[in-house]
């Protein structure tokens, strides 16, 4: 364990197993005014060592009374306190032992979780990082100015958070894809996706400001989205339904359109998908009415 302790400011704890990097880390955070202290860790076992020294006895005592009592634990064996005064969490993904993401998972068990920030050289796990509450998602080689904007999105949570029980996730509630482009990390909502696009093992997400490649492969969206009202018309594309304002028949088959005026767009429906497509239509159709 390390720290550089000033007086005010964020609690920070720096992790990650490469020690140029971890160092660069804390120096720029070092270098922020905002932030007033900044602890080191080479990986998740020393960084939960760091969590648990810096709570009361009591909070390691309740978690493992709770432990001892059978309640479930992401990671098991791991002592873990239920509070901390570390505010936030930079975190490396790819480490040795518990990676980020579990080591994320750990923190979201306890009553009183430090912020996550994901500082990796990957930029395939973005969503797996914001599925497990992660704040932003940074890029290595890290810039300066990328981690003075985490630290403003941090704070404007902070001051904006007040002391309620967390509110349960709706299954309706609108989802956000985080984005990397050029080392900046864009949050596309799910109800902005006017249809998806098959490219590989990515999909390509088409919305009227434009469109965004992310790594997650057609038929995963299709699964998580399906409930959202997104629905399979060809083996490369997925379509918002209700954004369907067209079904017809053209020489080379079935053709959808999807919106209307300058950005709208005409894609193929197979064979396969007709039959659905067109049932989900007239439900669609059905329960709009019937609540009017």
């Amino acid at each position: 364990m390390d720290s550089t302790d000033s007086s005010g400011g964020l609690v920070v704890l720096a992790v990650d197993d490469e020690q140029p990097a971890l160092e660069e880390l804390a120096f720029l955070l070092n270098e922020d005014p905002r932030v007033g202290e900044v602890l080191k860790a080479s990986d998740a076992t020393e960084a939960l060592r760091i969590l648990n020294a810096r709570s009361s006895r009591e909070s390691v005592h309740a978690a493992n009374a709770a432990r001892a009592a059978g309640a479930p634990h992401p990671a098991a064996g791991t002592r873990v306190a239920e509070k901390t005064d570390v505010d936030v969490v930079f975190l490396d993904i790819r480490m040795p032992g518990l990676d980020g993401l579990e080591l994320a998972r750990v923190f979201s068990s306890m009553a009183q979780p430090p912020e996550v920030v994901f500082v990796t050289a990957h930029d395939d796990r973005a969503v797996d990082a914001y599925e497990v509450g992660a704040k932003d998602y940074l890029l290595k080689p890290l810039r300066e100015e990328r981690l003075a904007a985490a630290l403003d999105r941090i704070i404007a949570n902070r001051a904006t958070a007040t002391p309620v029980e967390p509110v349960p996730q709706e299954r309706d509630e609108d989802e956000v894809i985080p984005v990397e482009l050029a080392g900046t990390t864009k949050l596309v909502p799910r109800s902005a996706v006017r249809y998806v696009e098959a490219q590989g093992d990515y999909a390509r997400l088409h919305t009227t400001e434009g469109s965004h490649l992310v790594r997650i492969p057609l038929s995963v969206l299709e699964d998580r989205w399906r409930d959202a009202g997104f629905v399979r018309i060809h083996r490369s594309f997925l379509v918002a339904l209700p954004l369907v304002t067209e079904l017809r028949l053209s020489g080379s088959g079935y053709v959808v359109r999807v919106g209307s005026g300058p950005d709208t767009a005409e894609l193929p429906v197979s064979r396969r998908h007709t039959r659905e497509l067109k049932d989900r239509l007239v439900r669609a159709t059905k329960q709009a009415w019937s609540q009017r």
